[in-house]
C-alpha cells in the first residue's frame, strides 16, 4: 500500500511570470482537439443529453469549437445531426453498437467519442482497434480515465485524443459511491506528462466552475476542457427549462448525470439489476446565453495567458509554475465587501 497527495483546482495556484504580451487580445487560443484536428478555442460542451443540442451546436461552431453529440438518442436523430454538420461534428457511442457507429462515420461524421465511465479496459481497447481497422481516417476520442497509465494504454490502442476525469463532474457521485477517482488537477497533470511525449491531446473533462479552473486545467497540460453544467445552464442548451420566480433570468434548467437514476429511468426504464446510481439530477438557474458564458471564460483565459507571460496555450504550459495553496488562500482571493479586514 502506498499513498501520494492529490490536488483539486482549489489546492493549487499559478505563479505570475514575466510578461512581454502587450495586449490581452493578442494571445492565440487555438488548440488541438485531436492529434489531427484543431479548434479555435479550447472549450467543448459535454456530450450529455441536458447540454448539447442543435441550437447550442450552431453557437459552438460559430465560436470555433466542435460539437460532440451524445450517444443516448435514436439512431435516426444521430444520423440527422451527422447529415447537418458532417465533418464539423463528432458523434458518441458506447462499446456495444459498433455497426451503428460505423454507419454514422460512413455518413460523414468527423469522428467518434467513445464514452465509457471507466475507459481503461480490454473492451475499450478492442473497440478502438475495430473502429480503426475499418475507419483509419476517422478520429477517435476515448475515455474516461484519470491515470497516466490509462492515458498511455488508450493512445497505444489507437485513440487520437483522451478524455481525462473520473468523478469531478457537478452531477457525478462516482467517487462517493465507489471510493475511486483521482482529484482532477492531479489527473490532468499526471496524464499530461505522458501526453507531452506521445503528442496526443488530452481533454480535461469535469470540474470546471470558472475561468480560473479553465486556466489551471490548460496550464497543467490539457489541450481542451469539456464543460457540462455551465453549458447546460445556458438558454440555448438542450436542458429542459421551466419558469422560476427566484432566478434573475426567470428560468431554471435541469442538469443530470448520465449515470443518475433519473437518466437511467428515461432511457432504460430504471436502474439495471445489481447496479446503483452514480449521478444525480437537479434544477439550477439559467444564467444567460452560451455566447455570454464563452465570452467570460475566454476573457479570463486571455487574462491568465498574460499573467503567465504566454502568447499561446503551449507557451502557458511551458512556463507554468504551480504552488500548493490552502483554503485560506481561496478565502483571501475572493472579494470581501462585508469583511472588517482592511
Amino acid at each position: 500500500m502506498s499513498f501520494r497527495r492529490g490536488y483539486t483546482f482549489d489546492d493549487v495556484a499559478l505563479v505570475p511570470q514575466f510578461n512581454n504580451v502587450p495586449s490581452r487580445t493578442e494571445p492565440s487560443l487555438e488548440t488541438w482537439l485531436t492529434k489531427n484536428r484543431k479548434m479555435q478555442i479550447p472549450l467543448i460542451c459535454a456530450n450529455m443529453d441536458t447540454a448539447i443540442g442543435d441550437e447550442l451546436a450552431d453557437i459552438l461552431l460559430a465560436a470555433g469549437s466542435m460539437p460532440i453529440f451524445h450517444r443516448f438518442t435514436p439512431f435516426e436523430t444521430q444520423l440527422k445531426w451527422v447529415k447537418k454538420y458532417g465533418q464539423n461534428t463528432f458523434i458518441s457511442c458506447g462499446i456495444l453498437k459498433i455497426d451503428e457507429t460505423r454507419a454514422l462515420l460512413d455518413a460523414g461524421a468527423a469522428g467518434v467519442c467513445i464514452d465509457v465511465a471507466h475507459g481503461h479496459s480490454d473492451r475499450m481497447f478492442g473497440f478502438i482497434a475495430e473502429l480503426k481497422r475499418t475507419h483509419p481516417d476517422k478520429d477517435v476520442i476515448a475515455g474516461n480515465v484519470c491515470t497516466a497509465m490509462a492515458y498511455h494504454d488508450l493512445v497505444n490502442a489507437g485513440a487520437d485524443a483522451v478524455k481525462v476525469g473520473v468523478g469531478p463532474g457537478a452531477a457525478c457521485t462516482t467517487r462517493m459511491v465507489t471510493g475511486f477517482g483521482v482529484p482532477q488537477f492531479t489527473a490532468i497533470y499526471d496524464c499530461a506528462k505522458t501526453a507531452e511525449k506521445l503528442r496526443v491531446p488530452l481533454i480535461a473533462d469535469g470540474g470546471i466552475r470558472t475561468s480560473r479552473d479553465v486556466v489551471l486545467a490548460l496550464a497543467a497540460g490539457a489541450s481542451t476542457v469539456m464543460i457540462g453544467k455551465l453549458f447546460a445552464m445556458t438558454k440555448e442548451s438542450a436542458a429542459p427549462k421551466r419558469p422560476s420566480s427566484t432566478t434573475p433570468s426567470g428560468f431554471e434548467g435541469k442538469f443530470r448525470g448520465q449515470a443518475s437514476e433519473d437518466f437511467q429511468t428515461d432511457f432504460y426504464g430504471g436502474l439495471k439489476d445489481k447496479t446503483v446510481a452514480e449521478g444525480i439530477d437537479f434544477w439550477g438557474p439559467v444564467t444567460g446565453s452560451a455566447e455570454q458564458l464563452m465570452t467570460g471564460l475566454l476573457g479570463g483565459l486571455r487574462s491568465g495567458l498574460t499573467y503567465g507571460g504566454a502568447k499561446s496555450i503551449k507557451e502557458l504550459q511551458r512556463k507554468a509554475e504551480f504552488i500548493e495553496v490552502s483554503m485560506s488562500y481561496m478565502m483571501e482571493s475572493k472579494p470581501r465587501p462585508d469583511s472588517t479586514n482592511k
